[in-house]
């Protein structure tokens, strides 16, 4: 009787185990950064969710927009999401809590062949801040805690470009709940300045060639003409495409087959999701991320 209760329990586990595989065969699960409205970012998205199943061999794809990073990101910490596309920091995020959680597999390459951005620091025309240096005693908005451009990079590298602790330096500092949001709220007058992100190539009247001020440009709701730079990090990695590291390894290859060839299958697509002009897509590991992991660990923690 132990036997066959044995046996029975084995043959459950099986069923259960194969049940769940073919339910993860039926839906994949996109998860989308917060930093924009929602509807434009489920807008830009669904040419994903119309082509992306007969390519993997699913049913449906659907997508779920998060409030802000963190959403994401447990969403891929709790195994709820298959694919989503992060900033370095983010990643840093999944791979200090869990480093077998995500497998990171591509990454952007932006027009002029590099694969990094840049964090930006915008204010006001009209404010009377021309350079770094006048943002003494300002208030400084960053764009999300979990944001690599918005946030980390320029947390650890501001110091050494203005002499002092960021805290020491600007009168205040504060979130503006995004990348969109934060630019803004600069406009308004909230911050006297703010960082977001940026490809850094082409020209700062168009809001260069990608990043959150060529969206926004593109969006008609941001006029370059209003807005000064102050400040420019080093080039910081592109984000990585992850994928769940658990994913079946045929899905898991056949995703990443219908990514690297959507740049040239269906440019108007490729360049909806990314925000802007990039020439492609090109493969990554975690080794990429490690500076800006160990930034994270020693800035942050997690």
């Amino acid at each position: 009787m132990l036997k066959k209760a044995l046996m029975g329990a084995v043959a459950l586990t099986a069923l259960m185990v194969g049940a769940a595989q073919a339910e993860d065969l039926k839906v994949f699960r996109v998860g989308i950064l917060g930093g924009e409205n929602e509807a434009d970012r489920l807008r830009k998205f669904d040419c994903v969710a119309e082509t992306l199943p007969k390519a993997i061999g699913v049913e449906e794809v659907k997508l779920f927009p998060a409030a802000d990073y963190d959403g994401v990101i447990q969403g891929l910490l709790g195994g709820t999401l298959d694919y989503a596309e992060l900033g370095a920091s983010g990643y840093a995020k999944i791979y200090l809590e869990d480093a077998n959680a995500v497998e990171p597999i591509l990454t952007t390459v932006q027009t002029d062949g590099s694969t990094g951005y840049h964090s930006v620091m915008v204010a006001r025309k009209d404010s009377g801040l021309a350079k770094l240096e006048d943002m003494k005693g300002k208030k400084l908005g960053f764009a999300d805690a979990d944001s690599t451009s918005g946030y980390l990079v320029p947390v650890v590298t501001l110091p050494k470009a203005i002499g002092a602790p960021v805290e020491q330096f600007f009168g205040s500092t504060g979130f503006g709940g995004g990348h969109e949001n934060l630019v803004l709220e600069v406009v308004k007058g909230t911050f006297d300045a703010g960082t977001t992100w940026a490809s850094g190539v082409g020209e700062f009247s168009d809001g260069y060639t990608s990043g959150n001020l060529h969206k926004m440009v593109e969006k008609g709701i941001l006029d370059m003409d209003d807005l000064v730079e102050l400040w420019k990090s080093p080039l910081i990695p592109n984000g990585p495409i992850v994928v769940r590291t658990s994913m079946d390894g045929d899905m898991k290859q056949a995703f990443k087959k219908y990514m690297m060839e959507m740049p040239q299958k269906d440019p108007e697509c490729f360049s909806a999701i990314q925000g802007g002009d990039y020439k492609g897509y090109t493969e990554v590991t975690p080794a990429f991320y490690e500076p800006i992991i160990d930034a994270r660990r020693s800035k942050i923690g997690s």
